[in-house]
């Protein structure tokens, strides 16, 4: 088979070219230098190859170029087992298909409002990618219309028949018009997925690429568990006392890496930004200064970092865990290359323990949970380093005439030459002090990696919020009077989610708590209501804190926070 080793040599659009070109994408990977041009060939598709192999370009782009935006209606249909993944790909599809004026994609899953769904499906929205049980509802209720299909995808088909989604996906690919293509992709190939190939996919190209598993054996795999400080607190100890070239960090949202890029710089590291909004010229002269040595720790979002080929990365810390295994495994990739070691660190909240079994299958390998340092142990690194910078001074500098004006100040102060030398010590320190205050230990709870249950407490409370009406702060309906813990003072806020947008008291607790950086005891009761919610917050909340709430979303609708 042909290889193509540039996207410009399979004959794609001048539109999604350079849609792929901004996102940084220089050159196909195997599975997509077999996959798209077959399927631009108009051939089906069976690929065999594990998560972060780039499955998601080998079928969104030649799908992509087969689409008449002038025509209103579904024209690429992606099946994805969760949520998450599917609004991933949903969100990597309408990357790659930017510069395509007129593209319109819909995002369907369970645990949403239909109504929007419904708008975007009506609009004419020519890709949809969703979860089998919602693609279901939408087919039977004649609100998705499948006429106009021209490509139908299963992605990460074993995963859909590890959750038991076998006969929804047989359903689904019944209702494709014989007409479309058909791609099927799936890290493993178990005698039923085989089944489904050979029963909807008629003479596929088969594309199978080797596992890439031993790349992974040099990558150390670590995650701290987000309790006892902050993560910004725990991420200035893990950078200081690491023996790090560069670091890659990945959050969130674009805001997120100018915000914890200027926190860094502002405590002394040497940081930058990279997001999807910044022009042409500032992207190229940050990267610029990161080759150059000049920024050693590059935060940046999922979308930017994909398409960055940035040699020498010694770790990645995973500030904000990706929501599927796919992007953690891209995102790890990124350190430990040609031969090196590398390090991940992921920081990982209570009620994300049960992510890391699920990035633990996709590596195949094991992720070792670990404390960031103590007070004592900052303060007996910092006390080594604050040495060896003044021992290297005293070798490579002549001290004579500084001895000299020292002994000057001893005499004119008449204070002793150890006093004179602790000022200046203290002074040394100002900006990071060398003291630092011991913190207690973290609680271990029940929560701990070994017996966390995504369905305990936080599952539990989820599950709960579908009843409607009032909830404590851990989602129990029916608590009006129940009286919040700590004797803490509460202020009503109002947010802009309620029933109608299937917003449960756990996704607001989750929203909230991540975003502000708050632990749950300080969310006080939830009331939920049609088209909004109540929640109590402490009283005079930071204004940086409430800044970081209004970002906040919960089931992709903006909370827009105010107070009662």
């Amino acid at each position: 088979m042909t290889e193509f080793n540039t996207f410009s040599a399979l004959e794609l659009p001048e539109p999604i070219l350079s849609a792929i070109s901004e996102m940084g994408y220089t050159s196909p990977t195997p599975i997509q230098q077999q996959s798209i041009p077959a399927l631009l060939a108009h051939k089906n598709v069976l690929g065999e190859a594990q998560t972060g192999t780039g499955k998601t370009a080998a079928f969104g782009l030649p799908a992509l170029a087969n689409i008449d935006t002038k025509v209103r209606g579904a024209q690429l249909l992606v099946v994805a087992p969760t949520r998450e993944l599917a609004i991933q790909v949903a969100e990597q599809i309408e990357a790659m298909g930017k510069n395509m004026r007129g593209l319109n994609v819909a995002t369907v899953y369970g645990g949403s409002a239909y109504g929007p769904q419904v708008k975007l499906l009506r609009g004419g929205a020519q890709v949809v990618v969703g979860t089998p049980g919602r693609l279901m509802d939408h087919l039977r209720k004649g609100t998705l219309s499948l006429s106009q299909l021209k490509v139908a995808v299963l992605d990460e088909a074993d995963e859909m028949l590890n959750m038991g989604f076998l006969e929804d996906i047989e359903w689904i690919m019944e209702q494709v018009p014989s007409t479309a293509q058909r791609c099927l992709f799936s890290a493993t190939m178990p005698p039923q997925i085989r089944k489904i190939a050979n029963t909807f996919l008629t003479d596929p190209v088969h594309v199978k690429i080797a596992s890439t598993q031993a790349n992974k054996a040099n990558i150390a795999q670590k995650a701290w568990r987000v309790q006892g400080l902050t993560k910004d607190a725990g991420l200035e100890r893990i950078l200081e006392t690491s023996n790090y070239e560069l670091v890659l960090i990945f959050v969130r949202t674009r805001q997120d890496t100018l915000t914890l890029a200027s926190h860094l710089r502002d405590r002394g590291f040497a940081a930058a930004g990279l997001n999807g909004d910044m022009n042409q010229d500032q992207r190229e002269a940050t990267v610029n200064e990161l080759k150059a040595g000049k920024v050693r720790i590059l935060v940046a979002t999922d979308v930017v970092a994909r398409g960055l080929d940035v040699p020498g990365v010694t770790h990645v810390i995973n500030y904000d865990l990706p929501q599927d295994a796919e992007s953690y495994v891209h995102r790890i990739g990124r350190t430990g290359r040609a031969g090196r070691s590398g390090e991940s660190i992921s920081f990982v909240r209570p009620r994300e323990m049960y992510m890391l079994k699920r990035y633990e299958r996709a590596t195949s390998g094991s992720i070792e949970m670990i404390d960031v340092p103590r007070g004592r142990e900052l303060t007996k690194h910092r006390i080594t380093k604050a040495q060896e910078a003044l021992v290297s001074v005293m070798d490579k500098k002549d001290m004579e005439q500084m001895a000299s004006l020292l002994n000057q100040i001893v005499e004119g102060s008449e204070r002793t030459l150890e006093d004179v030398a602790a000022a200046l010590l203290y002074e040394f320190q100002k900006q990071r002090p060398l003291i630092v205050k011991e913190e207690p230990a973290p609680r271990r709870d029940r929560n701990s990696r070994s017996d966390f249950n995504p369905r305990d407490r936080q599952g539990r409370r989820s599950d709960r919020g579908d009843r409607g009406g009032r909830f404590d702060r851990k989602g129990k309906p029916g608590a009006r009077e129940r009286k919040p813990r700590m004797n803490i003072e509460f202020d009503t806020y109002r947010v802009a989610v309620g029933k109608q947008h299937g917003a449960r008291p756990g996704d607001l607790v989750g929203a909230i708590a991540n975003e502000g950086n708050l632990d749950s005891k300080y969310i006080g009761e939830i009331q939920l209501f049609d088209k909004h919610a109540t929640v109590q917050l402490p009283k005079s909340m930071p204004g940086e804190v409430l800044r970081k709430l209004q970002k906040a979303r919960v089931r992709q609708q903006p909370i827009s926070m105010t107070l009662v």
